[in-house]
């Protein structure tokens, strides 16, 4: 996703100043996040309904890259109430490469089946 790859030098700037940011999404982003810590492709994705649809602007994240864990410090039972919130992909049809890049969207698969098109069924041999 262009958008994405416009982040990770401001949240440098950021980081250099100070402050504690990272970068989390379920965008593709191909790991080019530079030195700002990153989660990508973080899955279920919101369109499927995934947790990352629940978080809200203001919520405090935690990243801890050693231990492979991705919290979000809201209490549990806000937590359980809240509703993913589902994308408009309808709303944002043309600009940035989506155009360009409408078919390759719809064969990609999930993130945690890779992301990729190669895997998706009308790539493989039938035998």
């Amino acid at each position: 996703m262009p958008e994405l790859h416009k982040l990770p030098p401001p949240l440098g700037v950021l980081q250099e100043r100070g402050f504690k940011v990272a970068l989390v999404t379920d965008g593709r982003m191909s790991g080019a996040s530079g030195k700002v810590p990153a989660a990508i492709h973080v899955s279920p994705e919101a369109l499927l309904g995934g947790d990352i649809g629940k978080v809200q602007n203001g919520d405090l994240v935690r990243l801890d890259a050693d231990k492979g864990e991705l919290t979000v410090l809201v209490p549990a039972a806000e937590w359980a109430a809240r509703q993913p919130v589902q994308a408009d992909l309808a709303r944002n049809q043309f600009g940035t490469g989506r155009d360009l890049f409408a078919g390759m969207r719809q064969l990609a698969t999930a993130a945690e089946e890779g992301a990729m098109t190669f895997s998706h069924p009308l790539w493989t041999q039938q035998g």
